[in-house]
């Protein structure tokens, strides 16, 4: 029985007209593997975020403009409807209105955050399943390769970052940690045998005078211990799921800021110093690869990304901090393009978007885009290239623009989108945030720039975070520049410092600031 069958049997088992099905797990990761992605086994998609809503009728499928276009590609038509989400649409919204008012709607206990229930209890009546029928049965045990991280690159032991936290409760309170980024970072530890990914599998309880650290060998024991825990148990509504917190029931009480999270978000001088180290060793791995292409003929898609393998491996890469994105051409337009292609050939006047990053010993992501061309660009490729440099340009330097504190994301991202707006792009449209935070998780949280709720918080001290604008056209290519980077000393600095491609840049389009931006860029 296929899944689609499978999830209509159980929605007319469970008395159930909607259903929501998720992309991520248990732990709400957002990068999780296939074999464990249940929206994959419904819709055929495998990009890494989008949900799907089944209805007595359709599959809904929601993906935001990094998708669009993949998506379309990858679903059938007749089984699931795409719903392309514009920059600031919220998909629960969507999903809502598509739910009539007096109907349930189904939603997977442990693959939902409480937080996401109680916004969605509000607008709709909401079941709690304890189990997804197509949820995969048997999942690995990672927990032997778990590994400790030198603390030349933390900067902090275990007990100083858990005192940290220990020190603020009483004898009768407790603090959850259910976010396996901020699990990973507490304990020092991670885990490299998933592809993309750094974390170890478990969660954490921090009491006054002792710790408890649950893996995947002891983690089945955790449900009893919710459940009888006689103490007030502190809990991030965003990172615990719904099923979690019902164990805990009235013992839950939510914090409004999650220390750990600003404590992960806010790198200290060898975390940085490590990123410092580990994006160097990134920009020569991409800068062999950019001379792999221009020095050779004929490469695919799938060519060029292994060899951009081979050498982050080179550069002692334990492993690849996303999958990385090799895209020629209209290729190039799928924000999240990641399947290269053995049959694309990177031909003479061929542009080769590359977006790609590692994971070196001291466990934190790198992550940078550049863009370049086989041969000769075309007067489009270099239009487009250098209006998005110009926008990284005034990005990366807006905290010396504009001097307000504090720097705020939703502002640095607002200016981006106004910029592009301003300009002539000939169909080109710039649909993604402007950044995001960078850690453990090639994605994390805070910081973000984009121009949603998110990212009106403050970029602080050593936070790190990606600078992206990008342009896509559908049939045509995308440009995206993406360098890396971290605030320190009231200033945005940049860990990347691979140039940029003279050759792709209208000189005469960028102001004179701009020419001193770059020349000042490409000096360091």
């Amino acid at each position: 029985m296929d899944s689609i069958a499978v999830i209509r049997n159980f929605m007319v088992e469970n008395g159930l007209c909607y259903l929501l099905v998720n992309s991520t797990n248990e732990f709400l990761v957002e990068y999780n593997t296939l074999e464990e992605n249940s929206r994959y086994k419904l819709t055929g998609f495998s990009g890494s975020t989008g949900e799907a809503l089944v209805t007595p009728d359709k599959i809904y499928l929601f993906v935001d403009g990094r998708y669009h276009i993949q998506a379309d590609n990858e679903v059938d038509h007749e089984k699931v409807t795409v719903v392309k989400l514009q920059t600031g649409q919220k998909y629960l919204d969507e999903l809502v209105n598509l739910i009539p008012e007096n109907e349930n709607l189904g939603i997977f206990a442990k693959k939902n955050s409480q937080k996401k229930y109680e916004i969605l209890s509000k607008k709709r009546q909401i079941k709690l399943l304890k189990f997804d029928p197509i949820d995969s049965k048997n999942i690995p045990n990672y927990e032997d390769k778990n590994v400790k991280i030198d603390i030349k690159y933390t900067g902090l032991s275990v007990d100083e970052k858990i005192s940290k936290i220990s020190s603020k409760l009483s004898e009768n309170e407790a603090f959850y940690v259910t976010d396996l980024d901020e699990v990973s970072y507490l304990f020092n530890m991670r885990n490299f045998s998933q592809k993309f990914s750094a974390k170890i599998r478990a969660k954490a309880l921090i009491f006054k005078d002792k710790f408890e650290l649950f893996t995947q060998g002891n983690l089945s024991k955790l449900e009893q211990i919710l459940k009888e825990i006689n103490k007030k148990v502190y809990v991030d509504k965003n990172s615990i799921n719904a099923y979690d917190f019902e164990l805990l029931k009235n013992k839950a009480c939510e914090i409004k800021e999650n220390p750990i999270a600003e404590m992960k978000a806010q790198k200290n001088d060898a975390e940085l110093s490590h990123l410092i180290d580990a994006f160097n060793r990134t920009d020569k791995a991409v800068s062999a690869t950019r001379d792999y292409i221009y020095e050779n003929d004929n490469l695919s898609e799938y060519d060029i990304a292994k060899y951009l393998e081979d050498q982050f491996k080179a550069q002692g890469a334990i492993g690849l901090s996303f999958n990385s994105i090799v895209a020629k051409d209209k290729n190039s337009a799928l924000a999240h393009y990641s399947k290269s292609s053995k049959d694309e050939i990177v031909k003479d006047g061929s542009l080769v978007l590359i977006d790609c990053g590692g994971y070196f010993e001291g466990g934190l992501a790198t992550d940078i885009t550049r863009v370049f061309v086989k041969g000769e660009p075309s007067n489009l490729h270099k239009k487009i290239y250098t209006t998005v440099l110009k926008a990284f340009l005034n990005a990366y330097n807006y905290a010396k623009i504009h001097l307000k504190r504090p720097l705020i994301g939703y502002d640095v991202a607002k200016s981006a989108h106004e910029f592009f707006d301003s300009q002539d792009v000939d169909g080109f449209v710039f649909n993604h945030g402007l950044g995001h935070g960078i850690g453990i998780n090639v994605h994390e949280y805070p910081p973000n720039l984009s121009i949603g709720e998110l990212a009106k918080v403050e970029i602080k001290n050593g936070m790190c975070f990606s600078i992206e604008p990008g342009l896509y056209r559908e049939g045509y290519f995308g440009v995206r520049l993406e360098n890396s980077c971290y605030f320190k000393d009231n200033d945005i600095h940049s860990f990347v410092h691979m140039n940029y491609e003279k050759k792709l840049i209208d000189f005469e389009m960028l102001t004179e600031q701009e020419k001193l931006w770059l020349e000042n860029f490409e000096v360091k």
